[in-house]
């Protein structure tokens, strides 16, 4: 099973993406895991990257397209994948058609969960973190035990900038804009099923499964 998994940030792709790989046996692959995976090995390819992301630039289309491939050729990929945060523009997503070509591989669906804006919002904007050992929190869904205080170490939880109402907003917009031109490529292609990713996680997992049985 080869699959790519959209939708925008807060509409639970993660802990879909968990639940997919462990029912499946096949590596949940983010993005940000191939780049950091890439620098560790300590290729020439990893040094490039890490030359680029120590500067704070984006790594461009052609190492992309150098670190997917080689990520996709490991055996733990070589009976299916969940690619999460590839491709996010037409470029990249026909450079992962040329890529499963060399492989003799086809992408088999791609999995969309949709959220609304509000939801998105209300959902993201619940986060808390805690400042000192990084346990993250959801004031809807993942409440600590006392107010506002870690479970774990006792110190004062914080809301982070990105988690803002007014900066999620935003980067809703900014994911809607971007992937609009991805999601019509696919649904030409016939292979994008959508998720309503505004229910309850048991609820758009057993959608996302019966869609994939019937892949």
């Amino acid at each position: 099973m080869n699959l790519v998994l959209m939708g925008p940030p807060g509409a639970g792709k993660g802990t879909q993406a968990k639940r997919i790989s462990e029912r499946y046996n096949i590596p949940h692959i983010s993005t940000g895991d191939m780049l950091r995976e890439a620098v560790a090995a300590g290729t020439d390819l990893g040094k490039k990257v890490f030359h680029i992301l120590e500067k704070g630039l984006l790594v461009p289309d052609e190492l992309m397209y150098e670190i997917v491939k080689e990520r996709l050729r490991q055996e733990d990929a070589s009976r299916g994948f969940i690619l999460d945060g590839y491709p996010r523009t037409v470029a990249q997503a026909e450079v992962l058609d040329e890529i499963l070509q060399e492989l003799g591989k086809r992408l088999d669906v791609v999995l969309l969960i949709t959220s609304t804006e509000d939801e998105v919002v209300k959902r993201i904007s619940s986060r808390r973190v805690c400042p000192s050992c990084g346990r993250v929190y959801n004031l809807l869904t993942l409440k600590p035990k006392r107010d506002n205080i870690c479970d774990d170490c006792g110190s004062e939880l914080i809301q982070r900038k990105d988690d803002l109402p007014h900066t999620v907003r935003e980067r809703y917009r900014i994911y809607k804009e971007k992937t609009a031109p991805v999601l019509e490529y696919y649904r030409s292609s016939g292979i994008l099923k959508e998720i309503d990713g505004s229910r309850s996680l048991e609820k758009v997992s057993r959608d996302l499964f019966e869609t994939l049985e019937n892949v």
